[in-house]
């Protein structure tokens, strides 16, 4: 009985421990700093900004998050080709997003340059492979 309880907590114990050390990630991969300091980072590594902004309220925001940009596929591409940024659109650094990209709703989905011109921009949710080839406008 006691080599069952230690074989069953061993077990136990691998089975937890091997999930935490895989190193694997699904969908995009956000940059965690200002729109700046990512066209600066797009710049240095010569790649287009993908933007997203949106609103902590907004549905079809919160949707494109737990779906769209969770999606493995769109997540390779992305990740690969762009720099991704998420801005709220509801906060200082956002507003003068809205103004500068004339944002009149949320989800606002933006690709530019890294000196910060817009390339193409497209509202609303989309499913993954619209957002692939909303991506494959610029970077074929």
């Amino acid at each position: 009985m006691k080599r069952f309880l230690v074989l069953f907590i061993s077990i136990l114990f691998l089975s937890f421990s091997s999930k935490e050390n895989k190193p694997y990630k699904k969908g995009i991969d956000f940059f965690k700093g200002t729109y700046s300091e990512a066209l600066a980072k797009a710049k240095e590594e010569n790649k287009p900004v993908f933007l997203d902004v949106y609103a902590s309220w907004c549905g079809p925001c919160k949707k494109l998050k737990k779906t769209t940009f969770k999606d493995e596929v769109v997540g390779e591409y992305f990740n690969k080709n762009f720099i991704c940024v998420a801005i709220d659109g509801e906060t200082e650094e956002g507003n003068a997003i809205l103004d500068k990209y004339k944002v009149r709703s949320y989800p606002t989905l933006i690709i530019a340059d890294y000196e910060g011109n817009m390339r193409t921009k497209t509202t609303g949710f989309v499913k993954p492979h619209i957002l692939i080839n909303f991506g494959k406008r610029i970077v074929p």
